[in-house]
This record gives structure tokens, sequence and C-alpha cells, in this order.
């Protein structure tokens, strides 16, 4: 685990520094990126956790231990969110005075305020704050915190997408933007928890299951739900969008429908929706974990995919370097995200008194 922790943070320090000198704006968009990704992972995590605790079922014991163990990263998650507070005036178009995005915009005076760069750094510690309060382990405890959890997480993280996402094409607005990035974060949590299914490879099982009826499968349903979620929101959004066919509406679509990110967005029907959509409508892979975490491993990948794709297109659709840069951060960010948690595998279930005790 020390090896793989090391070896994340060589990964990172290379692209770190080798962005640095080549192309700063791209390492910047990269981090973003791969950032926004691992915090998902976390985020998703506690969402699906969230929900078994206000639904019940013993599918919830996985998802809980996952959002657990993926709050591990937790710490280096908030860190990582400084260099772009401090280096946001090098990403974001609205963060230069020159240049004059404020053009065409229907209300420049609200723009103006709420994108001034002493408020957009309160709203960043404001995010931190809740995002911190609201993965307190005893957040899966209780119901009426998990129900309030669950909702300011869907309100201050819909606003953080807006604004470190969204903003990045600041004449660009979609109301579902908020809804598709975070539905995207629940299908990788939900991913996530696959790899605490009982009798994944790697992973102890202290439980009993019934043979007729495995927690694998109750995870498999979760996948698809997700997928299908995911894939009808990102779809709603494009279609409208598309039949409006307005200039300022279709600004995020066209550097990735009208350059090689097209593509990418087409790989990620194929990995994000049709594979998945296809393995999961089989009872004999959601009833074998084995089976079911390959699929789990292939949407935390689309998801990745995913991430670059909403992030590098906004800031330079053309450029080639984020094709080196991009592989190396989430490379790093994987290692750093996932392997503290795994240290967290021993204590597949968490018991009340721990939840207690942690809460």
């Amino acid at each position: 685990m020390k090896r793989a922790s090391l070896a994340g943070l060589v990964l990172v320090a290379t692209a770190a520094v080798a962005g640095a000198l080549l192309a700063p704006r791209i390492l910047l968009a990269g981090w973003l990126a791969a950032w926004w990704w691992a915090l998902g992972l976390m985020l998703g995590a506690f969402v699906n956790g969230w929900m078994s605790r206000l639904t019940g079922g013993r599918w919830g014991e996985p998802v809980q231990a996952a959002a657990l163990a993926a709050r591990r990263a937790l710490p280096w998650l908030l860190l990582a969110l400084l260099p772009l507070a401090v280096a946001h005036r090098w990403l974001y178009p609205w963060a230069d005075p020159a240049s004059g995005w404020l053009r065409d915009i229907a209300r420049p005076g609200f723009l103006r305020a709420w994108l001034s760069p002493g408020f957009f750094i309160a709203r960043l510690v404001v995010y931190a704050l809740a995002w911190w309060w609201i993965t307190q382990p005893a957040s899966l405890l209780h119901k009426a915190r998990a129900a309030a959890s669950l909702i300011l997480h869907v309100l201050l993280t819909s606003l953080a997408a807006v604004d470190l996402l969204m903003s990045l094409v600041p004449g660009w607005f979609s109301t579902a933007f908020g809804l598709v990035v975070l539905s995207a974060q629940a299908l990788s949590g939900a991913a996530l928890a696959v790899l605490w299914t009982p009798g994944a490879p790697g992973e102890a099982t202290h439980r009993p299951v019934e043979p007729d009826v495995p927690v694998s499968r109750d995870l498999g349903n979760l996948l698809l739900m997700w997928v299908m979620t995911a894939a009808y929101l990102a779809f709603m959004q494009f279609l409208i969008i598309w039949s409006e066919n307005l200039p300022r509406e279709i600004a995020w679509y066209v550097p990735r429908l009208q350059t090689g990110w097209a593509g990418v967005g087409l790989a990620l029907v194929i990995v994000q929706l049709v594979l998945p959509f296809l393995a999961l409508l089989m009872r004999g892979i959601k009833d074998q974990p084995h089976r079911l975490v390959r699929v789990a491993m292939l949407l935390l990948a689309a998801t990745a995919l995913d991430s670059a794709w909403t992030v590098l297109p906004s800031v330079d659709p053309h450029t080639l370097h984020g094709w080196w840069l991009f592989p190396l951060l989430f490379a790093g960010a994987a290692l750093l995200m996932l392997v503290p948690a795994r240290k967290s595998r021993a204590a597949y279930a968490p018991s009340e008194g721990e939840l207690q005790h942690a809460g």
C-alpha cells in the first residue's frame, strides 16, 4: 500500500512538473478533472450510503463500507483544492478582465458579482466545509442526518459543479448540468461499492449470504439504475440544447462534437452505457461478484474519461498535451484514492458502535 501511494505521488509530481513547464493551463485543467473524479468517488459512495440508510436492505453494508473507506482520502482531496483556488485566474476565462466574456450576457451585473475572485474562493471554502460535515461517519447512522446530508449534497455540489466545471465556458448555461454531474458521481460511487461485495476478489466475507438472493445482485441493480439515470439525464440535456440550436446554448457541445473529442464522446456512449447496460441485464453477471467487479472497473474507467471529457474541451479542445497529462494525473489520483481505502477492507460491515464512536 505504501509503495502504491508513493507511486501515486510520483505520478502526480511528474505530471505537475512537466505540465508546469510545457502547458500550465492544461495542467490545471487536468488537475481539476482528476480531482473532480476522485471527489466524485467519495461523494457518490456517500450518496448510495445515505440512500441505503433511508431505505434499508443488506446492500447497504458494502455501500456504507465503501463510503467510510473512501473518506480516508478526504484530507488530500480538500488539500488538492488549494491549487485551483490559488491559480484559478489562469484557468477560468471570467477571471481575466480582458477576455470580454460578459458580452451578450443578459445579466452581467449578477455574473460579475457571482464570479468575482473573492466570492469564488469563499464559496470553495463553504463547499469544502460542507463536504467535510456531510461525510462524517455519523451521517450513515441516523436517518435524519442522512436525509439532511443528501439534501445539502445535492444543493451545494450542484453549485460547485457550476462554479468549477460549467464556468469554464462562462457564456453557457444548463439547468440539468448539476443533475448530470451528480448522477455520474453516484454511478462511480456505486461502482466503488461493488468492490466491497461479499465474495469479490480480495474481500472478506463476515456475514452469511443467502444463496438465492446474493447481495451482489442488489448492487448490480443499483449500478444498472445509475447507468440508465446518468445516460438519460445527459441525453435529455443534449436533446434540448440540440433542438434549440442557439449559439450560446451549443457553445459547450461544439468543441466536443466538431473536434477529435467526438470520438471520445462515442467511446463514452459505449463504455458508460451500452456495454454495462447489456452486462447488467444478465443475472449471471450480477449474481457472480467477480464478474460484477469487472463491470464496476469498466465504469470507474468510464467515469474518469467522462470527467476528462467534461473539462478539457472547455479549456482547449485542440491541445495534445492533455493526452499525456491526463493519464498521469488520473493514475496518480486513482492510487491515492483507492489505496488508502483498501486499509478498511477487513472491516467489511461497520457496526453501529463504530459509527457512533467515529461520529
